[in-house]
This record gives structure tokens, sequence and C-alpha cells, in this order.
């Protein structure tokens, strides 16, 4: 839809008798030569150009009621549904839901990210830690920081439900081109130690057993941490670690 300024110089160039093609290269790409030949022909037989409505069929099914209701549907918390949901309660088809949802909504879809449950003393605990780091913790004393985490890995791998996808004609063709992942009940584990710092990494520490309690993480993962972390940054570092039960256990803190 063009502005009506637009339109009262298409109408002033074509009385002076410029043709379509040259008012539309006056108008420097404002409006179409098919354009411009509408608004002649509308001001010929009505004696006004007028401002057309988009083009398209009438809405039948996304109306101002419908839109109300699916924002109602999916905003409000005590009767939120989803989209598949909506489409049915209201007997539309779930194309007209995201329609309505995207181009009429203006919203997205977001998944929900996991956090931790904090309570008000955890997070008034946190804030004055990082209100300190942010004070205390220099370029200088960051690089001497060797920091530390283990990962727990299995036979099954990772997989991603939402994202690994197979494109097929069938379930059976999608079955036969990878389309299943199998996943043992029980599989083997492995707990791997790594340490990190601005100079490179540790040797990573491997666990069999796929547990690491105070006696493991004593006897296996603290020599190397040591050792490592001479090597890396010198004989004064600071050591990272986590808040794992064999981190914060009597005998770790005293070694």
């Amino acid at each position: 839809m063009k502005d009506e300024s637009i339109q009262r110089i298409a109408l002033r160039l074509h009385e002076q008798g410029l043709s379509c093609r040259q008012i539309s290269n006056q108008l420097t790409g404002e409006a179409s030569k098919t354009t411009i030949n509408d608004w002649i022909k509308r001001y010929h037989n009505s004696g006004k150009i007028g401002l057309k409505r988009p083009p398209g069929a009438k809405r039948t099914k996304r109306t101002k009621k419908l839109i109300q209701r699916v924002k109602k549907g999916i905003l409000q918390k005590k009767t939120k549904k989803s989209a598949r949901q909506l489409a049915k309660s209201l007997n539309v088809s779930r194309t007209t839901i995201r329609r309505v949802i995207k181009d009429d909504l203006g919203l997205k879809s977001y998944v929900k990210r996991v956090a931790p449950k904090l309570t008000d003393a955890q997070k008034k605990k946190r804030f004055s830690f990082c209100t300190w780091a942010r004070k205390n913790v220099t370029k200088k004393l960051a690089r001497n920081v060797l920091f530390s985490d283990e990962k727990k890995f299995d036979l099954n791998g990772a997989y991603n439900k939402q994202n690994d996808r197979i494109y097929a004609s069938s379930r059976q063709e999608a079955d036969e081109n990878g389309g299943v992942h199998r996943k043992t009940k029980f599989p083997k584990k492995v707990m791997v130690w790594l340490g990190a710092c601005y100079n490179g990494v540790t040797r990573p520490v491997i666990i069999e057993e796929g547990t690491v309690n105070h006696e493991v993480y004593i006897q296996q993962i603290l020599p190397i941490a040591l050792e490592d972390g001479k090597k890396l940054i010198g004989d004064e570092f600071t050591f990272q670690q986590d808040g794992a039960t064999s981190h914060t256990a009597n005998e770790t803190q005293q070694w």
C-alpha cells in the first residue's frame, strides 16, 4: 500500500503527459509501472486514485476473535495449551494457528532452559562472590588459575532427539537409513577429569569405574593436578574445583 503523496505525484506527472514507465523512473523505485497504471485507471474510472486494500482473499479463519482466543490460550499460565491442542479445540488447522502466533501476535517459540533452583541465600552468596571477583580478579590473577572438572561418558554416546533427523519417504525407509538410535539399558561408563589454564591443559585422568569418591579424587586426580599445574603455571597457582561431594570432603580439603 503506497503513501498518498506518492500517488499525487504520479497523477501530476501523468497529467503532464508522461508515460507509466517514465513516471516509475521519475519516482526512482517508489512504485512500479504496473502499480502506476492501476492508479491511473482507477482515477479515470472514479475520479480519484484511493488507497487499495492489500491483495488476497478475505480472511475467514484468522479473525480478531480467533487471534484473541489464541493469545489467551498460549499466554495464560492456567489455561496454556500447545499449538496442536489449540488447533483441535478451536477447530482450525495447525497452519492457521502457526500463522496467528507468528504473523498476527509476533511471537516466537523458545525451548525452556534448565537452570539450578536456588534459594535466596544461595543467590545472595553468588552475587556477593561475583561482586568480589569483578573487583579483585585481575587478568594476571586469572592466568594463574587452574580450572578443573569431570565429565561422564558412556557407550550410548550423545543424542539430541530434537536435532538428529533422518529425511525419508516413509518411517521404514528412515529406520533402514539410520533412523533408530539404539541404547543399552546399563551402558559402560568412564569418568574423565581435565584441568585447563591460560597456558594449556593437563593430562586427562580416566576413571574406568565411572564414579569418583574422595579416595579416588585424592589418589588419582589431585597428584596430576598438582604436578601438571606446576609445569603449566609455576609453584604458586590457584586450583579451582566445583562443589562436588568428593571435592568438599574433609579428607580432600586437608590434602
